[in-house]
């Protein structure tokens, strides 16, 4: 509902503005031409409509053709049939009829789908001709062929059959009127044509056209006849010059346009519009701009467009535009330079001469007829008007034209340019070839006063500054100023300024007097000049204002504190009406972009409104007072046209916007690409931005693009959001398409279902997995635990048995120290015994008789013997040997084992050497002496093979 509201204001404004236009007879409306290279479809277009959402539909040779200002599609009838009519709906339902065959295109699954109607017709009637016309009129639809009129409503079809042949169904209003050949005019009421009185005076057959008149009344275009007016009653032919006209070329159809005028085409002449009057104030043809003289059909919308379908392309012609075109299709004068209107004549100064037509002050339909001026030919400058008088720039010199004759006033080559001085309003300075011309105001009009001495450089641009100063832009030089004497004549002081005072470059630097004030023009923006420092700077504050028209290479003075810029090619005026703001218009002259010829563009102003622009082949007139700035018109919204997959290879998902149908894509395919258009039509600035919620974070810049690729998308919603904007103004609501891409079958319904089971599986066989592997890992817990313990037990019972062993060695050693000790203290009392023995063997042969002599041998020996006998008894030597032998286990042993030579005695000498006694106790227990023990030991030592540096001693102590 919301939308409908807005698409209702949005006719109501246009529709207001629609009855405040006017049409002018001066030049054509802009008129753009579709060739069918462009539409890529057949010739001829049989019937035009335009649907709610601004689509226009075309009845094509080829089947049905629509438009939405930026994408042409063709669709097909079921049999290919030629489409003679087209209509529309408020339900988005299009109607065409062909050869045997009618129905309605609409959505189904987001595609344009055609549904035929001809089932529904009553048996035995069989459709065997052409639909020529079709109206929707509430809930029913009406087509009309010309032996049938056929009623679609509520699902079923009704039949009129005609009394003769029908020609054309007309619609005016809310009535319905059609030709029955040879009978008259009827009217169609329900379901029962009504015979109109007195129709007969519109001849017996070739009623094209039917149209709302003023009054209430009708107004009625025939083939033969020209025109009529009906009031009710009686049908009165209309006084107009249009008669001659359409019936020399044929009138084929009409159309009302701007609740004032008519348009009606012909076969063979284009098309004329009249007024309510019979005036004719346009002749619309090939020669002005149709690509072809056939009008087989006609259209105006809502917009102030005339749509025209031609027996070869399709063209719009733009009723709303305050531009209106001349064109030379000829090619008779060549390229247009300098335009100008002086006296009733509108003079075209070009590269071959000065050409010059009446003009008409009174918006009369007047053909022009340009013819040259005599001794005009040559390069035309400049055209300008001093002093009321017509000055003309010319390659070979500079002349005064006086209607169609003109008369040399200075031979000086190449007048470009011609500016007052405003120290002294009666001298002019021109800009030659080489250098600048001095001219004088007197009675007797311009006169020439010659050459300003002291400057010889080529002159294109000229100013003269607030100090009398004259400014000249050399086109590659830079810029010079000139100080001139007092009588002007010779220039007294030459400035030159290039990059060094800061200006961009030398080439293309133009001068310009904007408000009173000298501005440079570069490709960087607007320039001043600091007469204290000598220096350019940028001119900052207009840059900014202007935009992309601060690098603009002209400037021309529109009045009204109002200024013309044109950059390379494009045009704007701009407004400097308001102190502190800027406007700029340059929509309604994107028309003009690069048809004027660059850097000699020429605009003059001829009134307070309306302005002659010289264009490359002609002139365009524009009046200011049929502008229709874009903010009054509420903008359409911008149409979604295509989704399409472009994964791999191209494939059309949606043809539409449709919120009654969910959009899905599968997640393979979630690569797309989506094509949008403004259904307006007329020529402005188009750029759009859009949004992908979801995806993108925020709005893209504004740009001319009508497409958009997205990539990769991952699963989800996402909406498309997508607005327009003209000439940057006004902003159309925006468009929301919203798209669903799929799951990948993996993340579908059906697999989340098959997961959720699988999951369910593998936890019931994952917990008794788990709870086997608990038990298994529990169990090897527990012989870890036990093998731990065992481990444990066993260091422990490693400890206890060292430690045990520790005790056993140390009380061993305790034992073997003991038994050392015994062995020790058995060896001593051997010594001890043995010394004492020796002392009592001593003692003995010390004795005396009572005689004091020594006791006899005999008397000692027995004693001696006992003495010997004690201390060479081996149960002593038995006793210390398995004393020894406990404490020194296997000593014996190892010694015979390694040294089988030694004998007993070597044996007892090793065991008191291995206990360390000294050769005096070895002695006394080996009953020797001294030196017998060293002897001894000498020998052992050869025995054992004991190394010289090594003590016996220690050899034993270490076996």
């Amino acid at each position: 509902m919301h939308r409908f509201f807005h698409l209702f204001l949005f006719i109501y404004l246009c529709s207001q503005i629609t009855y405040a236009a006017d049409i002018k007879s001066i030049g054509v409306p802009y008129i753009e031409n579709y060739p069918k290279s462009v539409y890529a479809s057949g010739n001829q277009n049989w019937s035009i409509t335009k649907d709610k959402n601004g689509v226009m539909y075309f009845g094509n040779a080829e089947g049905l053709l629509t438009f939405d200002g930026k994408y042409w599609q063709k669709y097909q009838m079921p049999n290919r049939q030629i489409v003679r009519s087209v209509a529309t709906d408020n339900n988005g339902k299009i109607y065409t009829g062909g050869f045997g065959e009618f129905g309605f295109w609409s959505y189904v699954s987001n595609k344009l789908t055609y549904k035929s109607l001809t089932s529904l017709l009553p048996k035995g009637n069989k459709l065997s001709d052409e639909i020529w016309k079709i109206y929707v009129d509430k809930d029913r639809v009406i087509f009309q062929s010309f032996s049938r009129i056929f009623i679609y409503k509520g699902g079923k079809i009704a039949i009129i059959k005609a009394p003769s042949s029908f020609l054309f169904l007309h619609q005016v209003n809310n009535k319905y009127f059609i030709e029955v050949l040879d009978k008259g005019l009827f009217e169609l009421v329900g379901n029962q044509l009504k015979f109109l009185p007195n129709s007969e005076k519109l001849g017996k057959q070739g009623i094209l056209s039917i149209l709302p008149y003023k009054n209430g009344g009708l107004i009625i275009g025939t083939s033969k006849n020209g025109l009529f007016t009906f009031n009710g009653k009686d049908f009165t032919p209309l006084v107009t010059t249009a008669n001659d006209f359409l019936k020399t070329y044929q009138l084929n159809n009409g159309v009302k346009l701007l609740n004032e005028y008519y348009a009606y085409g012909t076969i063979l002449n284009g098309l004329i519009i009249i007024d309510e009057n019979g005036q004719v104030v346009q002749r619309i043809n090939k020669s002005s701009g149709l690509q072809n003289n056939t009008v087989l059909s006609i259209y105006a919308d809502n917009e102030q467009n005339l749509w025209t379908g031609l027996d070869n392309g399709i063209d719009r012609i733009e009723l709303n535009s305050p531009l209106y075109f001349y064109f030379d299709k000829t090619g008779q004068f060549g390229t247009v330079y300098s335009s100008i209107i002086f006296k009733d004549k509108i003079y075209l100064g070009t590269n071959q001469g000065l050409f010059y037509s009446n003009w008409s002050k009174n918006n009369e339909l007047t053909p022009f007829n340009f013819r040259l001026i005599p001794n005009s030919q040559g390069q035309v400058w400049e055209l300008a008007i001093v002093n009321n008088e017509l000055i003309c720039g010319h390659n070979n010199g500079t002349f005064k034209v006086s209607g169609d004759q003109i008369s040399w006033i200075s031979s000086v080559s190449g007048g470009w340019t011609i500016k007052k001085l405003n120290t002294n309003p009666n001298y002019f300075v021109q800009g030659t070839y080489t250098g600048l011309s001095l001219f004088q105001n007197t009675t007797a009009g311009l006169k020439f006063d010659g050459k300003i001495l002291g400057f010889n450089e080529p002159s294109r641009f000229i100013e003269q500054d607030n100090k009398g100063d004259i400014w000249v832009a050399h086109a590659y030089k830079g810029l010079y100023k000139l100080t001139l004497n007092d009588n002007y004549s010779k220039v007294t002081s030459t400035k030159y300024f290039d990059e060094r005072n800061g200006l961009p470059g030398n080439y293309n630097i133009n001068i310009f007097n904007l408000e009173n004030k000298i501005v440079f023009s570069s490709d960087k923006g607007f320039y001043t000049y600091d007469e204290l420092s000598n220096k350019f700077t940028l001119y900052e504050v207009l840059n900014k204002s202007l935009g992309s028209f601060a690098t603009s290479n002209k400037i021309i003075s529109a009045g009204n504190k109002k200024y013309w810029f044109i950059d390379h090619g494009k045009t704007s005026l701009v407004n400097f009406s308001e102190p502190g703001k800027i406007e700029i218009d340059s929509n309604q002259f994107s028309l003009l972009d690069g048809r004027m010829v660059q850097y000699y563009e020429n605009i003059s102003q001829i009134s307070n409104s309306i302005y002659l622009i010289s264009v490359d082949d002609g002139f365009v007139i524009y009046n200011n007072l049929l502008s229709t700035p874009s903010a009054k018109c509420k903008l359409p919204a911008v149409l979604i046209r295509r989704i399409e997959d472009i994964t791999d290879k191209y494939f059309t998902i949606s043809e539409t916007n449709n919120h009654n149908e969910e959009t899905e894509i599968p997640n393979s395919r979630n690569n797309i690409r989506i094509s949008f258009a403004l259904p307006y039509y007329r020529q402005a600035k188009l750029k759009f931005q859009y949004y992908l919620e979801g995806y993108s974070k925020d709005w893209s810049d504004w740009s001319a693009a009508t497409q958009k690729d997205f990539t990769n998308l991952s699963s989800g919603t996402y909406k498309f959001k997508v607005r327009a904007k003209t000439d940057d103004a006004s902003v159309s609501e925006t468009t929301t398409f919203e798209f669903t891409i799929l799951r990948p079958w993996y993340l579908s319904n059906v697999a989340i279902i098959f997961y959720s089971i699988l999951l369910v599986a593998v936890l019931i066989i994952g917990k008794k997995v788990y709870e086997t592997k608990l038990k298994r890992d529990s169990q090897k817990i527990s012989d870890r635990l036990q093998a731990e313990q065992d481990e444990i037990l066993k260091q422990e019972a490693d400890v206890n048995e060292k430690q045990i062993i520790k005790l056993q060695t140390e009380k061993l050693q305790a034992e073997l120290a003991s038994k050392n000790r015994e062995l020790a203290n058995s060896a001593m009392t051997l010594v001890y015994k043995n010394e004492l023995l020796q002392k009592l063997s001593d003692e003995i042969t010390k004795l005396k008789d009572e005689n004091g002599k020594k006791l006899s041998e005999d008397q000692t020996r027995k004693i001696q013997k006992v003495i010997n006998d004690g201390m060479n008894d081996e149960r002593d030597w038995h006793l210390f040997e398995n004393s020894f032998n406990e404490a020194h286990e296997s000593f014996f042993k190892k010694l015979k084992a390694q040294h089988p030579d030694l004998v007993p005695n070597d044996l007892k000498l090793c065991a008191y050497l291995r206990m360390n006694m000294s050769s005096k106790e070895m002695s006394s227990l080996l009953n020797i002496s001294l030196r017998g023990v060293e002897i001894r030991r000498y020998r052992l030592r050869k025995k054992l093979e004991v190394p010289h540096d090594k003590n016996l001693t220690e050899f034993l102590m270490e076996l």
